[in-house]
């Protein structure tokens, strides 16, 4: 890894980065980050040592190799506590990713707290996965779900929520960063609003831990969930944050080994958290390989990231703005992420095309439905930035884009 930008204006060196090659070894133009982050050599480095020459189970093993990756599995919750700001590492439970961390919450603290009658907020523009599960918990529990709109840059409007809010809304749930628009939420307001009426806030980070610096204390918020593979990291891992004495009062999400205190036919006492809600063998060596991914952010910086890709967001509105006819979305100061319609051509037109110019993009709803729907469009093209990239694939884009638009008139 390098400390400058390189020719191209990079934050790193693009060979950290395996996955940024073509199989014929042409440079390959990602900008679907948003998605899924390409990993580190030194991230994949990691996962391998702890498959291979440094694997045992952990918790459980008497022998040394067993107490050694348990020891590693610890540091990593730790290391995650560091990164957000956590007031303690019993803090950081680990989940399967976001969705997962979210369910929880809605199975766990929500069914031993609400009931019919209690009110939901979400936002229009949220992920499906901060949506249906809380749809799932109001067919349960009889409680309801309001939509707090959103500004007409495409910020969540924390005005509209101010005069929603009652004293029957339990919990509201939004993104601190779309995944469509880049709009980034004031938390520490929305937090503010939401104690004043005694509900808790659920934060989506899964767009803002990659682009953000995070600090639990000063957010704000009851509940934090973001996934590793959006950060540099492996899939199939995620992380859950929650005050600790809140988690210790929510009720177990799923039975097993690892989560219990004593097990007997006659009843079974439970571990206290993190270790109640992780059921069953952890996932040990993604674990390890978010540590890895947390130190390989940390030597760059959040900051310099944050700035890098809000410069690449500036210089690629820009040039959108030069097409006739042109709609980009969300702000101009979005983060990260640029979603935008061509006229005339249908995102996964255009997304096909790209392909053809070793471009990535991402074409659909984004899991976003509502949003589209209000918005007006059946899909959005998505370009989304990471620590990789640079100018050359801004300018690469706009070659693919140039290229379709004349396919298409």
């Amino acid at each position: 890894m390098v400390d400058t930008l390189t020719k191209d204006g990079a934050l790193v060196d693009k060979a950290d980065f395996p996955g940024m090659l073509t199989e014929d070894g042409k440079p390959w133009h990602y900008l679907d980050s948003a998605a899924s982050a390409q990993k580190p050599q030194a991230v994949i480095d990691a996962m391998s040592r702890a498959l291979g020459k440094d694997y045992a189970t952990v918790h459980r093993g008497v022998y040394s190799r067993s107490a050694q990756m348990t020891l590693g599995y610890e540091a990593a919750r730790k290391r995650v506590a560091d990164f957000i700001g956590a007031a303690s590492q019993d803090e950081i439970v680990f989940v399967r990713g976001a969705t997962e961390g979210i369910n929880l919450v809605a199975e766990s603290w929500g069914g031993a707290n609400l009931k019919a009658g209690d009110r939901i907020v979400l936002s229009v523009l949220e992920h499906h996965s901060n949506i249906v599960p809380w749809q799932l918990l109001a067919q349960r529990t009889g409680a309801s779900i309001d939509v707090c709109p959103i500004t007409q840059d495409g910020r969540i409007d924390l005005d509209a929520l101010e005069r929603m809010l009652t004293p029957k809304h339990k919990i509201v749930a939004l993104a601190h960063l779309s995944n469509v628009l880049g709009s980034r939420l004031d938390a520490r307001r929305a937090a503010d609003l939401a104690h004043s009426v005694g509900a808790k806030l659920l934060l989506d980070g899964c767009q803002a831990a990659p682009r953000e610096p995070l600090d639990m204390q000063a957010l704000g918020c009851d509940f934090y969930v973001f996934s590793a593979h959006k950060l540099y990291g492996p899939t199939g891992i995620g992380v859950l944050w929650a005050h600790e004495a809140l988690l210790q009062a929510m009720p177990p999400w799923q039975g097993g080994g690892a989560m219990i205190d004593k097990v007997s036919f006659e009843g079974t006492t439970y571990a206290p958290a993190p270790q109640r809600f992780e059921a069953g063998t952890p996932m040990i060596t993604e674990a390890i390989a978010l540590h890895a991914a947390l130190d390989y952010l940390a030597d760059i910086g959040i900051d310099r990231i944050r700035e890098h890709e809000a410069s690449l967001v500036r210089t690629l509105r820009s040039e959108l703005a030069r097409i006739q006819g042109v709609r980009v979305f969300g702000p101009d100061d979005a983060l990260g992420i640029v979603s935008f319609e061509l006229p005339g051509v249908h995102p996964h037109d255009l997304g096909t095309i790209l392909d053809e110019e070793d471009v990535a993009i991402r074409a659909g709803h984004h899991c976003c439905q509502p949003l589209m729907d209000h918005l007006g469009v059946p899909a959005t093209a998505r370009a989304s930035f990471g620590v990789y990239s640079d100018e050359a694939d801004v300018a690469a884009l706009m070659r693919g884009i140039d290229r379709t638009l004349k396919i298409f008139a």
